[in-house]
């Protein structure tokens, strides 16, 4: 199964992994020197592979999409400084005639970070990699004194800073904002200091965040004026509100019923350098062609082609080797970091909204040749599976394997994990009845997850978590445990709440992965 450690970075499955140094002691340490990738081999692919590949695109999408039913597509590729193939597929929004073009404007999910990382790398070159982040972002701290001190820009960027997997992603559920959250990942219990890796939005927010406050300016403004306006990506934004009114964009889609519905409309802003950029594959084929010209474009220099360099390299073993001749597998700065059988560099991200997003972007350097794909429904392996079969055809001149039941077999895996080994749906028989309702109802709080409220409603209890708050009617399971139907990006289908015998605390078995899902009763 060589395949699979070619995309486990797919669902950014946060694995703890040792790096090549050892963990960081007590003491202070200066931040250690990232190592140099291999010189590059010769070019294998030449004109005429890379045209084959492209002439098979249309029928690799278009399959691709009879077979999953994803509504919208568009894809880009670049060799050699030109943009090859430009082209949208399908529609905007299942039911209605509006065609995806090269200028539909898709949400881009995690496909924002290797973005996140070309705006650091202009905005402050390779010295700023290794600045630490909390003096430039209030509140910011983790749970380590120590550890908050020394964690760098490089560390949160590469998820090496001993953050749980995802931490902070429920607190954005939940409805809080990008303040209040980085403000709150202290509270997250930590591994190993660079001697652990698990993906993390709000790390790598917290990192660029810092980038910006040192300039002066939001990072959406950064990010505009070091990228975007330079390179001529008018498209492109890390403003949702500039996604939400653009007039030709994409519909995030979901399936449900058996079709694919424009349900929900995901706001990423909180993590905006993680998530939260949307563009178009013509404005995502520019700023492949200045990844692939080491940071210039036409002639003009837009980002030091050291700096760029440096978000290449390997900084965290990202999947290690699962068998005695898998290849190791590492994360960057903002990108995934592989080298294949001919030791050619390859880069890649994919992203990912469960609420109506799947994109991709693969980039052989040494060859000059990259694509990024775009689609408006949730991960079903589209996006992925188009840029491996198109790297296949171009190498080998025909597809390796059917890529797509193997990479959506891996989202559906993940989706899985989340979930409840209790089904709430099914009573135990001889299950307790709740005690009255007074016994639950009132005021609580977690350091955490902030207040929460229990209250009276309809002749049943309802459950109110977050700032504004929302919402869960709880059903009775089984004495003091009830559950509700979890939503958002995370959501884990139904979920448990357990009382504590004396009514003081109640616990939220989906929060509680960190030990932090408990409510205590308020006076």
């Amino acid at each position: 199964m060589e395949g699979v450690a070619t995309f486990r970075w797919l669902v950014a499955t946060g694995l703890a992994a040792l790096l090549g140094a050892t963990a960081l002691g007590p003491g202070p340490s200066p931040t250690p020197a990232p190592t140099p990738p291999p010189n590059q081999p010769p070019p294998e692919l030449d004109a005429a592979d890379v045209r084959r590949a492209v002439d098979r695109l249309d029928g690799v999408v278009e399959s691709a999409m009879e077979r999953t039913g994803v509504p919208g597509v568009a894809v880009a590729v670049v060799h050699d400084g030109k943009v090859l193939h430009l082209q949208g597929y399908g529609v905007r929004k299942a039911g209605e005639s509006a065609a995806v073009d090269a200028d539909t404007v898709f949400q881009l999910a995690s496909v924002s970070k290797p973005i996140a990382s070309t705006v650091v790398s202009g905005a402050v070159g390779v010295d700023g990699w290794s600045r630490p982040v909390a003096p430039h972002v209030p509140g910011f701290r983790l749970k380590d004194p120590w550890v908050t001190s020394h964690v760098t820009v490089a560390d949160l960027f590469s998820h090496r800073s001993g953050l749980p997997d995802h931490a902070g992603d429920l607190l954005e559920d939940l409805g809080y904002d990008r303040e209040y959250i980085l403000s709150h990942l202290r509270y997250e219990p930590l591994a190993p200091f660079r001697a652990s890796y698990a993906y993390t939005n709000f790390g790598l927010t917290a990192a660029a965040q810092a980038v910006a406050d040192e300039k002066g300016v939001p990072w959406e403004k950064l990010a505009e004026d070091v990228l975007y306006e330079p390179a001529g990506m008018d498209a492109t934004s890390s403003r949702f509100e500039d996604f939400e009114k653009a007039p030709d964009r994409a519909w995030g889609h979901v399936k449900t019923g058996g079709e694919w519905k424009p349900e929900f409309v995901r706001d990423p802003d909180a993590q905006s350098p993680a998530g939260g950029v949307s563009s178009t594959a013509r404005d995502m084929a520019v700023w492949l062609r200045l990844q692939l010209a080491n940071g210039e474009l036409d002639g003009e220099r837009i980002v030091a082609a050291d700096a760029l360099e440096r978000t290449h390299w390997p900084e965290a073993v990202s999947n290690p080797p699962s068998a005695p001749a898998a290849r190791t597998g590492f994360y960057g700065l903002g990108w995934n970091v592989s080298y294949d059988d001919a030791g050619r560099l390859r880069l890649s991200h994919t992203g990912a909204f469960a609420e109506g997003a799947h994109t991709n972007v693969t980039m052989l350097p040494g060859e000059q040749l990259g694509i990024v794909v775009l689609t408006n429904a949730s991960p079903v392996g589209v996006a992925d599976a188009v840029a491996l079969d198109f790297f296949d055809i171009a190498e080998t001149g025909k597809v390796s394997r059917d890529w797509i039941p193997l990479v959506d077999a891996v989202y559906r895996q993940q989706e899985e994990e989340g979930r409840s080994d209790t089904d709430y749906a099914r009573p135990p028989s001889g299950a307790a009845p709740a005690r009255d309702a007074d016994v639950y109802t009132g005021a609580y709080r977690s350091d955490y997850y902030g207040r929460a409220q229990v209250v009276e409603e309809d002749g049943g209890l309802v459950l109110r978590l977050g700032p504004e708050p929302q919402e869960y009617r709880l059903t009775p399971y089984d004495g003091d445990v009830f559950s509700f139907e979890t939503r958002g990006e995370n959501a884990v289908g139904r979920t448990g709440v357990t009382f504590a015998a004396d009514g003081k605390s109640f616990t939220v078995e989906y929060l509680d992965g960190e030990g932090l899902g408990t409510f205590t009763r308020q006076p």
